[in-house]
């Protein structure tokens, strides 16, 4: 675990703002993570997997509130630390529909990052892979790097080369490569840009830039797969081993049409089945779930070759789920959790507070226990839910407020108010039972 003391200001804020506004932080995830050293291993055995050329896939479970997206960012985090490129691509019926690759697709590109690159990494990871190309020309050659002419035929044979087996299938990524490399070289910027564009999915590109490389149409269902086995060789040429894609909140196909549900349930399917073959070498995949969908008959159960292959044991005791399996299964929290992560919050907020010593002295551990018991009260004694609340409420509520103000004393001038505007609706059903906005009594 990360020493808070030595976190640099950069990633302490970008923390602290993301859990004032109640989400859930893009990075630094580590910092104060509870419950995922048991992954740790098994995980990184993956990773290390997936670096080598092979491809990796599990399948997260958990209710609302048990961590999902949470442990998703945490994981990326480690992938880029091993120099995997990720994207996480949120999954719902109008803007993602699953049975639409050529829209996940896209989604990946928008959400494609780096150790260096935020999203959209595509173009640089382009430029890189060009870039590496030609010093790899240059270092196993006797061509001179002025004689730009000979330069640009024998990067264009090397790649040429490199991308072989997917102009096998996808002769249209290669195409559009080529088409970049000579609008760069020619300084043509609006055709090099619509091309980016294009490769990365994106629709209505100028019919000009297209014909400049000798493409066609936008990406359909059937060529979105080459167009991913032709990312994962660009990105393993310029130094990133693989990418970690995350398909969250899966579940939503549960809530869709019965035919657009199995055709999502079957694309899925055959994601797996061309991952089990091979074909996407540096791919590590992971989808996160509820239980209902992984169990359910509106889930993958209606799916018999899916559902086999997903299919986990978790009738013995949570304790002894294996990190190695298909289904990871997330244990939520518990209450002793709740009060460690909420420990863990408030040592990262002192490490950049004006008065770290009252942050420490008004906000103690035993403070931190009695507001995640009175959160926990407020969303109907559910802990499993109330991580999001709790961080909110001691954050922007209470750790601002003893930073801030000298005479403010959380135990005498605080009192916990969960109103049902800051919450989700999920949130909000668990504390229906209580008024709109309801006063709690710390102890």
């Amino acid at each position: 675990m990360t020493d808070s003391a030595s976190v640099s200001a950069v990633r302490r804020r970008e923390v602290i703002d993301a859990l004032r506004r109640g989400t859930v932080p893009q990075s630094g995830l580590d910092l104060f993570a509870v419950g995922l050293d048991r992954f740790e291993a098994a995980l990184d055995d993956d990773l290390a997997t997936v670096t080598r050329g092979g491809a990796a896939f599990h399948a997260v479970r958990g209710d609302y509130g048990s961590g999902k997206t949470f442990f998703a960012r945490w994981l990326a985090e480690r992938a880029k630390r091993a120099g995997l490129a990720t994207s996480e691509v949120q999954i719902s019926e109008t803007e993602t529909p699953l049975h639409r690759l050529e829209t996940v697709y896209r989604r990946l590109t928008e959400r494609l990052a780096t150790g260096t690159h935020q999203p959209s990494a595509l173009r640089a990871v382009v430029d890189s892979w060009f870039y590496t190309l030609e010093e790899e020309v240059l270092d196993g050659s006797e061509i001179d790097e002025d004689d730009e002419e000979a330069l640009a035929a024998a990067v264009d044979a090397l790649m040429e080369r490199r991308l072989a087996d997917v102009a096998r299938t996808t002769p249209a990524f290669a195409a559009a490569l080529r088409g970049y490399r000579q609008a760069v070289v020619a300084g043509d910027g609006a055709t090099a840009e619509a091309l980016i564009a294009w490769l990365g999915g994106q629709k209505s590109v100028a019919a000009s830039a297209r014909r400049a490389a000798g493409v066609r149409g936008d990406l359909d269902h059937f060529a979105a797969l080459g167009f991913l086995q032709g990312l994962l060789t660009v990105l393993r040429d310029c130094g990133h081993p693989g990418l970690l894609l995350v398909l969250d909140e899966t579940e939503t196909l549960q809530r869709v049409r019965g035919d657009v549900r199995e055709k999502g349930l079957n694309a899925l399917r055959q994601l797996l089945d061309e991952i089990d073959a091979g074909r996407f070498p540096g791919l590590f995949l992971v989808i996160t779930g509820t239980p209902a969908f992984y169990d359910g008959q509106q889930g993958v159960q209606r799916l018999p070759p899916l559902a086999q292959r997903l299919a986990t044991d978790f009738t013995t005791d949570a304790r002894f789920d294996s990190p190695r399996a298909v289904q990871l299964r997330l244990p939520g929290f518990d209450l002793p959790r709740l009060v460690e992560l909420g420990r863990k919050t408030r040592d990262l907020y002192r490490g950049a507070a004006h008065h770290p010593d009252r942050v420490a002295a008004r906000v103690d551990d035993a403070y931190v226990s009695e507001l995640a018991t009175a959160v926990t009260g407020g969303l109907g004694g559910n802990v499993g839910i109330a991580p999001r609340v709790f961080l909110r409420k001691l954050v922007a509520d209470v750790l601002d407020r003893v930073d801030e103000f000298a005479d403010f004393d959380p135990r005498e001038h605080y009192q916990l108010t969960v109103s049902s505007g800051e919450l989700t609706d999920i949130e909000r059903n668990a504390a229906a039972d209580r008024a709109d906005a309801v006063e709690l009594e710390l102890p």
